[in-house]
C-alpha cells in the first residue's frame, strides 16, 4: 500500500510479468523472463527489489485512498498500463512500508537491526534473523534490516493525530517500519 523512499541507491524500470499477482507499492519482486513479479512461494531466494508501483485492476492501494477513488480509473487502477513497466528500488536504500507481515512476533523496538527475510505467501517483509551470516546459514536471502520499529507515520496533512499531522493510512492498522534495503 505505501513505500515511502527516504534515501535511494539504484531505481530500475522493469517489465512486468503479466502472470503476476496483484502488486501493491512495497512488495517484494523477483526477476522471470517475462518481466517481474511479485515474489511467491519459491522466490524467497530471489528477491531482486522493492516495487515502488501499484499493479492491479480493481481498486487503489495508495494509502488513504479509498476504492474507486483515484485519477487511474481509466486506465482500470493500474498505474503500470501505458508502459507495461514498475519502478522497483535495489541495491540500498531506506525506506518506509506499510508491507510486512506482524503476526505473533511483532514488529517492535526490540527487534530493531534484525534482518527481515520475505515472506512467500504475502510478498511482504517478515521478521527474520538476528544478523546476516543467521539467515545464510538458515538458507534464507536477507532482505532489508529493521532500522525503526511498526509506528504510525505522519501524512504531512495538518491534522490531530502525530506531531502535528494526520497519520497516513494503510496496511497493517496505519503502522510502518523503517528498513535499510540490502537487496
Amino acid at each position: 500500500m505505501a513505500l515511502i523512499p527516504k534515501y535511494r541507491v539504484a531505481t530500475a524500470m522493469q517489465a512486468i510479468d503479466p502472470s503476476s499477482n496483484p502488486i501493491k507499492e512495497g512488495m517484494l519482486v523477483t526477476l522471470t523472463s517475462a518481466g517481474v513479479r511479485r515474489v511467491q512461494s519459491g522466490d524467497g531466494n530471489k528477491v531482486y527489489g522493492i516495487c515502488a508501483d501499484n499493479f492491479q485492476t480493481n481498486a487503489s492501494s495508495m494509502p488513504g485512498v479509498y476504492p474507486g477513488w483515484q485519477s487511474r480509473v481509466s486506465d482500470g487502477f493500474d498505474e503500470t498500463k501505458a508502459s507495461g513497466k514498475v519502478t522497483v528500488y535495489h541495491s540500498g536504500g531506506e525506506f518506509a512500508t506499510d508491507q510486512f507481515v506482524n503476526s505473533g512476533t511483532a514488529l517492535d523496538a526490540t527487534k530493531i537491526g534484525q534482518v527481515l527475510i520475505a515472506d512467500e505467501s504475502t510478498g511482504t517483509l517478515k521478521s527474520g534473523y538476528t544478523d546476516v551470516a543467521a539467515a545464510y546459514t538458515a538458507g534464507k536471502q536477507p532482505v532489508a534490516v529493521l532500522t525503526l520499529n511498526a509506528n504510525t507515520y505522519p501524512s504531512g496533512v495538518p491534522g490531530v493525530d502525530l506531531n502535528g499531522d494526520m497519520a497516513l493510512l494503510g496496511d497493517n492498522s496505519n503502522q510502518y517500519i523503517e528498513i535499510k534495503l540490502l537487496v
